[in-house]
């Protein structure tokens, strides 16, 4: 008879073990575009809980509550889609129309006539920026283009449904999750689990104001200095990528100089300027009060948290990566090191 811990019989299950993994890992694959889809509803459900609970607790069932802030966000984007869009379409097309001019200024520099000579970059340039087909191109065709507007609608769709989904019966969620618990740590686990929810829902509301203040600011400021055609766009785009940690801010700060000294010089060391000054306003003042009641973090956990989430997920990931690295840090703080404390 054939000992039941033989070396087949381990080989066997060994192998078998690991095709079952490969194929679960494989299926996470496959789903990895839908599951990306739920962890964004599920943290924009946990940005806007507060709000539903404001409501709730001002007297409003849950469900009208998870009404009103969806109505109040679809009147948003439809202000933005109204209001802003056109004007930054506009002066988007401004650019493109201006962009011959500008690459006429920058002949004049020595250094960059020394690269045309021997790669021809202007002519190129031009040749793109003429090209009518240049949107088409640049998006894989019509065809392309059609299938990234239809996805854009259709995770856009997505994450609107489960997100109101997920608002509406967070409080069930929560609930069934504190159940898994022993019944003995179950109101322990309810105060942490509500200390991380409330800190994130801060922590999204924050890197909102903290955008929307850079969009505002640099919009304000470029009607001053005299680039009024191309602000609101450019303010757009500032306010967009600041949502990105790290680099965000930096970028948006790059593009707008870029069109600043294609306009004027005079106006290009301006920008420069007033985002050397903004910058460190925003990492030493503004952002610290706006975050003042979100999680605190240590700045190198900011760092490597963004960057394996973006190596992860791109810039989903370098987003989400911040609030869950604070509330690991947050269980640690609160669980695992008084635990190790009293062993």
């Amino acid at each position: 008879m054939a000992s039941t811990d033989s070396p087949f019989r381990f080989g066997f299950v060994a192998a078998l073990g690991a095709l079952l993994a490969y194929w679960l890992l494989t299926l996470v694959r496959q789903a990895s575009g839908v599951l990306l889809l739920i962890v964004v509803a599920l943290f924009l459900a946990v940005g806007l809980s507060p709000l539903v609970d404001l409501l709730v607790r001002r007297g409003l069932r849950r469900t009208l509550a998870v009404t009103v802030v969806a109505l109040g966000l679809l009147a948003v984007v439809g202000l933005f889609v109204v209001a802003i869009v056109p004007v930054v379409r506009d002066q988007i097309s401004t650019m493109l129309d201006n962009a011959p001019g500008w690459i006429d200024q920058l002949r004049t520099n020595s250094v960059l006539l020394d690269l045309d000579e021997r790669f021809a970059i202007f002519e190129k340039l031009e040749e793109k920026l003429g090209d009518s087909n240049l949107a088409s191109t640049v998006f894989g065709g019509a065809l392309g283009i059609g299938r990234l507007l239809l996805g854009a609608v259709f995770n856009t769709v997505v994450i609107f449904a489960l997100t109101l989904y997920f608002l509406a019966g967070l409080s069930s969620i929560e609930q069934a999750f504190y159940r898994l618990a022993p019944a003995s740590r179950r109101a322990r686990t309810q105060e942490l689990t509500e200390a991380v929810l409330a800190q994130i829902g801060s922590y999204v509301a924050g890197a909102f104001g903290v955008a929307l203040t850079a969009g505002i600011s640099t919009t304000v400021f470029l009607s001053i200095v005299g680039l009024g055609e191309y602000a609101v766009a450019l303010g757009v785009v500032v306010a967009l990528l600041d949502f990105i940690p790290m680099i965000g801010a930096t970028i948006g700060a790059v593009i707008v100089c870029l069109v600043a000294f294609a306009t004027s010089a005079g106006i290009g060391i301006a920008c420069v300027i007033f985002f050397v000054i903004y910058q460190q306003i925003e990492n030493y003042v503004i952002y610290p009060k706006i975050m003042a009641r979100s999680m605190s973090i240590p700045g190198v956990v900011t760092v490597i948290a963004a960057l394996i989430g973006g190596a992860l997920l791109g810039v989903v990931g370098a987003l989400l990566a911040i609030p869950t690295a604070a509330s690991i840090l947050f269980i640690v703080r609160e669980v695992v090191l008084p635990r190790q404390e009293r062993a």
